[in-house]
């Protein structure tokens, strides 16, 4: 039970300290700096969408806005079978804007959506981008200016989550910054594992055997891994959204992510050849694998300590502190969002992220798989 204690511990903290640690020192001892600099390609621009009537104005309007030369800029919604009117909209108020409207008439998921928008349209560069996501003025301009490095095959954007003021939320907010620091480390150390699914940019070539059913911003960045190439983070592409809330739409949205997730890394498992894959196939185990079983490590050195507090002191402090922190974590629920109490919100954010995985776990084993997608209210 001592054994079975402290091996949870050390996973748990490999998992969020451990990892990052490591990419760190890979980052300081053999930096892989990305050259960039302004880049000419055709660019098209895929906004995947359903039931977005009242978001995408906004979102084609900031489109339209971008500063990149209009004649080398594509605009493409593509609209996964929305009833609400939504491609009537862009037809009628932006077809002749020069935006293309490419619709499945039935649900095929946002992948299947992605995938027939890639077909019918050009450009050496393809830019995803969500219906709730706001990009800045140079946002095409910036994230596609990593393409002037070759070995550079896929390219994410920086999340910005924001509240009902546009200002940066707690919760969430934290653990998200947590994420994008990880994404930074990973970028200058080896490949991002995965990409900002609100926006990002990939070669055409790296999207030429586009799934759809396997999620794009997972499966992208492995993708360019397999060609050779790497996927970088640029820390001056924004894409900026709208925290969706806690509650139970929250917490089913974290288990179909990760469901789509695991879906993708199991699809794609001969990536963690270290043998041909090197580097990358640590990174991809530890991002991955090693944070989804973190649950299961929780779960272990809470019952371990249980089974050790009666005869040690310090395993029953452990044992308290567990329960101290499940507690803090389930009761700040009826917390006041405008409270500043970020550690507290932070700490739940984590219970509730990893309850979320162990659902997920269950429900991926028992053989469901997410293809149609829920787009967030934001």
């Amino acid at each position: 039970m001592v054994f079975v204690f402290w091996f949870a511990v050390a996973w748990v903290a490999y998992a969020y300290a451990g990892y990052a640690v490591a990419l760190r020192v890979l980052a300081w001892l053999r930096p892989r700096p990305v050259l960039r600099g302004e880049v000419s390609a055709r660019v098209a621009v895929i906004v995947t969408v359903h039931n977005g009537a009242g978001a995408i104005r906004e979102k084609l309007e900031n489109l339209l806005d971008q500063d990149y030369p209009s004649d080398r800029l594509e605009i493409v919604v593509a609209d996964d079978g929305s009833d609400d009117g939504t491609d009537r909209l862009v037809r009628e108020e932006f077809g002749a804007r020069g935006v293309r409207l490419v619709r499945l008439d039935r649900r095929g998921g946002k992948e299947r959506a992605q995938k027939e928008a890639i077909a019918s349209c050009g450009g050496d560069v393809l830019v995803f981008t969500d219906v709730g996501t706001r990009l800045d003025k140079h946002g095409v301009a910036t994230i596609v200016r990593s393409f002037a490095d070759s070995e550079v095959g896929a390219v994410s954007s920086e999340d910005r989550l924001l509240g009902a003021d546009g200002r940066s939320t707690e919760g969430e907010g934290g653990y998200l910054g947590y994420e994008m620091a990880l994404r930074r480390l990973e970028s200058r150390a080896g490949s991002l594992v995965g990409l900002s699914g609100s926006f990002f940019a990939a070669r055409r070539e790296v999207c030429e055997d586009f799934s759809d059913r396997l999620a794009s911003d997972f499966r992208t960045a492995l993708r360019a891994v397999r060609l050779g190439m790497r996927a970088v983070v640029d820390e001056d592409a924004i894409g900026h959204y709208r925290d969706v809330g806690h509650g139970t739409r929250e917490f089913d949205r974290k288990v179909r992510t990760v469901i789509r997730g695991m879906t993708v890394f199991f699809a794609e498992a001969s990536l963690l050849n270290p043998l041909r894959y090197g580097l990358f196939s640590w990174q991809l185990l530890s991002h991955k694998f090693v944070r989804w079983a973190v649950p299961f490590a929780m779960i272990a050195a809470f019952g371990a300590s249980a089974a050790l507090a009666p005869g040690s002191r310090i395993f029953a402090l452990a044992f308290a502190l567990q329960i101290a922190g499940y507690v803090v974590a389930i009761t700040s629920a009826s917390i006041p969002a405008t409270i500043p109490l970020g550690p507290v919100r932070s700490l739940r954010y984590l219970v509730e992220a990893n309850a979320a995985i162990l659902v997920a776990w269950v429900r991926y084993l028992r053989g469901e798989r997410i293809v149609t997608w829920r787009p967030s209210s934001r």
